[in-house]
């Protein structure tokens, strides 16, 4: 493995558009940037490839104007510039894609494409004929059919995402971030979203590529940039790499075994479901599940893994069916009866369902557990510290400090704050919706050697889990489900990609409809 060091041109002897030299960052006890470099040339992908807490974040935030760095330069056109605010960097061309951008559902799609800088007629009023010519010509160039003039609340989630497209490429941008951009979207839109990557490549856009799926950076980037820990590791081709090369400069050592399952002793019967059944949702759902073990749900999207997990903790209503904790029957109308009965559920959306982001790390995580650190009704400040302190240091938790806000935090240290609240409860049962998505492949890694050590310590697991690997890897058990019903439960011996994958569109080993 060769890591480069670049020399300002790229292999076609084009000079970077925009770089990055020796740039620092520092917030309270935390150093999030060490003297980073970064170049991005025209007409070409550069994936930025770091665990959660390595500094990707920061770095766009940079780029756009959010932060101001402490130390180094910022170089456009090899000159040096100040990006004192966003519309600063967007007015030198530079713009991002996000995860999640804030759209506005009664206006326009042009309305929305050009707010906060319309174009405006002679007399300082907003041309809206105007507007509208240049988000037709967006829209075009990205191949995108929407009516300019069409309301964002009438569009599905796809022609949405479009819009957050053309409204990032409407300053005339020189410089595309891309973070994270497929996370919500099918792979038909995947697929779309590559042919745009490839139409700003032709039009000589230089393209910064953040994202944790290894598949698409090798798929689309042209070179990759490796940040660990604040600090730069190594840049280079990526025809000159292989991902468990790229793994390695990332995390600093060999990922050998993402999965590292290990063994437990299987137990007693912790929890028993019977005839679990829903109107709309799930019908006859039956299984056990044992001290120690973990069982993994596999399904494809719509299958109803999700809706019967939110039933099986009182968020919504069986219409029959039963289940049973240590051989009694519970009553579960709430999520407050769940975590009485000893089950508790860590949702797949973290931001919205998991935590509080305005709220600080301590107090997310002693949220369900006020009656230990209270005393006579009052909470005790010191109690609720030394209870989210033992859990969050458990799980190797990232932050300058318990008083952080969770919104501040990485996703995979977001999930690992959902995770130590609901540790905290002393549950029998912990259901993880997806427990991996969203996060890098350091801190999946982390969680599945947490997950191990649960079940190893007695704690049954219930892992619902898109991702084959993660089902193969750390599941005793399997229920495959489809269309609300339990297509196949098969055990660990007789796992393998193409049985769960017959088992979850409906097809038989021989190729027929099962």
């Amino acid at each position: 493995m060769t890591h480069h060091t670049p020399d300002g041109t790229s292999d076609l002897g084009h000079a970077p558009i925009l770089s990055l030299d020796n740039i620092t960052k520092t917030f309270p006890g935390v150093k999030a940037l060490d003297g980073v470099e970064l170049h991005l040339y025209p007409g070409e992908v550069t994936a930025l490839v770091g665990e959660n807490g390595a500094g990707k974040s920061t770095v766009v935030k940079t780029l756009t104007g959010i932060y101001q760095p402490d130390g180094g330069q910022i170089l456009l056109d090899g000159r040096p510039v100040h990006f004192p605010t966003p519309q600063d960097a967007a007015d030198a061309g530079v713009t991002a894609i996000h995860q999640e951008t804030v759209l506005f559902d009664e206006l326009t799609v042009a309305e929305n494409v050009f707010i906060g800088h319309a174009p405006k007629t002679h007399l300082g009023l907003i041309d809206t004929k105007a507007m509208h010519t240049k988000t037709t010509e967006i829209l075009t160039s990205i191949g995108a059919k929407i009516d300019a003039g069409e309301k964002l609340k009438d569009l599905g989630i796809a022609s949405r995402h479009l819009v957050a497209i053309a409204r990032a490429l409407s300053v005339e941008a020189r410089v595309v971030i891309m973070d994270e951009p497929t996370a919500a979207l099918s792979q038909t839109e995947i697929e779309e979203l590559y042919d745009l990557v490839a139409t700003l490549k032709a039009q000589g856009k230089a393209i910064l590529f953040i994202s944790h799926k290894f598949d698409e950076i090798f798929r689309i980037a042209d070179r990759y940039t490796v940040f660990r820990d604040g600090q730069f590791i190594g840049v280079g081709k990526m025809t000159d790499i292989q991902e468990a090369d790229l793994v390695q400069m990332m995390v600093g050592r060999a990922v050998d075994q993402l999965f590292p399952k290990r063994h437990a002793d299987i137990g007693d019967e912790v929890l028993k479901v019977v005839g679990y059944s829903h109107p709309t949702e799930f019908e006859d759902i039956n299984f056990s599940l044992h001290k120690g073990e973990i069982l993994g749900f596999y399904g494809l999207v719509g299958a109803g893994r999700s809706e019967f997990m939110q039933s099986l903790i009182g968020i919504t209503r069986p219409s029959k069916g039963a289940v049973r904790v240590d051989g009694k029957v519970r009553i579960i109308r709430s999520p407050a009866d769940a975590i009485k009965s000893g089950i508790v559920y860590v949702p797949e959306d973290r931001g919205r369902q998991g935590t509080i982001l305005d709220m600080p790390i301590f107090q997310n995580v002693t949220l369900p557990s006020l009656t230990r650190t209270s005393r006579q009704g009052f909470i005790q400040l010191a109690e609720e510290f030394a209870l989210a302190r033992e859990y969050t240091e458990r799980l190797d938790l990232r932050a300058a400090s318990l008083d952080t806000n969770v919104g501040a935090l990485s996703g995979g240290n977001q999930q690992k704050v959902v995770i130590a609240k609901w540790l905290a409860t002393q549950p029998k049962v912990i259901i993880l919706d997806e427990p991996t998505k969203g996060i890098d492949i350091g801190s999946k890694a982390a969680v599945h050697d947490f997950m191990s050590e649960l079940a190893a310590q007695g704690l049954s697991v219930i892992m619902v889990s898109s991702e084959i690997p993660e089902i193969l890897g750390m599941s005793d058990r399997v229920i495959v489900m489809r269309e609300g019903r339990m297509a196949a439960e098969l055990e660990r011996d007789d796992l393998s990609p193409e049985t769960l994958v017959r088992h979850a569109v409906g097809i038989s080993v021989k190729g027929e409809a099962a």
